[in-house]
């Protein structure tokens, strides 16, 4: 019997992926997921994690209209306002619609950055998702690694949706659920293809710093056609609510 184990959510793109007990999901993905980005407005491009890993340390909470973001231990919140800026950004390679929003925050992000830069809301939700918009690892998967690495791996540093508990099966199992429905508490995704990792998995989970060789250990093992993936895609089918503790199930 397989459940969810862990729940993780980042309401700032690049932000502190941020444990939740429950998520809803509707057909375009988490509610609440990634819905704010850090932006340079002058590049005309939505920031990476990965060329700014100081991000990972900003931890972000929206709720009721408010948004709380904590930027080097200084919380601001405020209801963000809008300048009326509508902007098409770049973000791999793919053209992203967002509104630049007006408030704290991007005095905050340009100190901590050391350059000029915007808060955006993303008119669409998943638009600044690198692939489908829920993200699976399984708890043998992270074992598997831990075991290879020799340190204890959060799955934090995956920045996955959820984390499914499979019991004793085998590291990687979900590698073999492609094309299959995944009922998933009062939801159903549709399991999609593996997960390119890189650098971002070995930045501290809590900090940004970087300080592990993670995915060179992944890579001794997992390398394939010049992907290192770790964990799958999914896409939601059949919206609801899912939660911490909820069963996991293979469809026939």
């Amino acid at each position: 019997m397989m459940q969810i184990r862990n729940i993780g959510v980042s309401v700032l793109k690049g932000g502190r992926h941020t444990p939740a007990q429950r998520v809803d999901l509707r057909s375009d993905g988490p509610v609440d997921d990634r819905v704010f980005a850090v932006v340079d407005l002058a590049a005309g491009r939505v920031l990476k994690t990965v060329d700014n890993p100081s991000l990972v340390g900003c931890e972000a909470h929206w709720q009721a209209g408010e948004l709380v973001v904590e930027v080097v231990g200084q919380q601001l919140a405020a209801t963000p306002g809008t300048d009326g800026r509508r902007v098409t950004l770049d973000y791999w390679g793919r053209a992203v619609t967002m509104t630049v929003v007006d408030g704290p925050w991007a005095p905050a992000l340009s100190r901590l950055l050391g350059r000029g830069v915007a808060l955006a809301r993303i008119e669409a939700p998943g638009g600044v998702v690198y692939g489908d918009t829920v993200a699976l690892v399984s708890t043998g998967s992270l074992e598997r690694l831990a075991l290879e690495s020799g340190i204890p791996v959060d799955s934090r540093r995956f920045r996955s949706t959820f984390t499914i508990d499979t019991g004793d099966a085998d590291a990687h199992t979900e590698d073999f659920w492609n094309g299959r429905k995944l009922e998933v508490g009062g939801a159903t995704l549709l399991v999609g293809a593996g997960i390119p990792r890189c650098a971002v998995i070995d930045l501290d989970p809590d900090t940004g710093d970087r300080g592990s060789n993670l995915l060179k250990t992944l890579g001794g093992y997992r390398l394939e056609a010049g992907e290192i993936n770790f964990g799958v895609y999914a896409r939601v089918v059949r919206p609801g609510v899912v939660s911490v503790g909820d069963h996991v199930r293979l469809a026939p």
